[in-house]
C-alpha cells in the first residue's frame, strides 16, 4: 500500500523491536497496530511518549491501525497522532502517511457513526 521511492519501510515482528528500533534514530514515523505480540500499539506508543517525555527518544510520529471504531479512545489516549480503522484501503493510508509526515494529524473518519437529531416540532 504504501511502497514507493519516496518512503523506506522496515518492519519489526513486536514492540520491543519497535522501541530500540526507533530509539536507534532516523525513523519519522510508525505505524502499528492496536494488536500485535506481546506489546499492543497501545503500550508501543505510551512508551514511546513516557521516553520522549524525559529525553531519552526523539519524538516520532504514530499511526496506529484500529479494528474497530471503538478504540479510536485508545488511540487518542496513548498520544498517537492518527488512527486508521480497518479494513484498510490504500487511499486512506497514504493520505494518513502524508499528513503525519507533514507533522499533522489523521484521524479517520470513514466510519464515525452518523449523528441523529429530532426534528424540531
Amino acid at each position: 500500500m504504501l511502497d514507493g521511492p519516496e518512503l523506506f519501510i522496515e518492519e519489526a515482528s513486536n514492540g520491543r523491536e519497535v522501541l530500540a528500533r526507533v530509539e536507534e534514530g532516523g525513523i519519522d514515523l510508525v505505524i502499528v497496530d492496536l494488536q500485535i505480540g506481546s506489546m499492543g500499539g497501545m503500550a508501543i506508543t505510551m512508551e514511546l511518549r513516557h521516553e520522549e517525555s524525559y529525553g531519552a527518544a526523539e519524538p516520532v510520529a504514530v499511526l496506529m491501525l484500529l479494528d474497530r471504531r471503538a478504540d479510536v479512545f485508545l488511540a487518542r489516549r496513548s498520544g498517537a497522532e492518527g488512527f486508521v480503522v480497518k479494513p484498510l484501503d490504500p487511499q486512506r493510508m497514504r493520505a494518513a502517511v502524508r499528513a503525519l509526515l507533514r507533522g499533522e494529524g489523521y484521524e479517520d473518519e470513514t466510519l464515525r457513526p452518523a449523528t441523529v437529531r429530532a426534528a424540531s416540532a
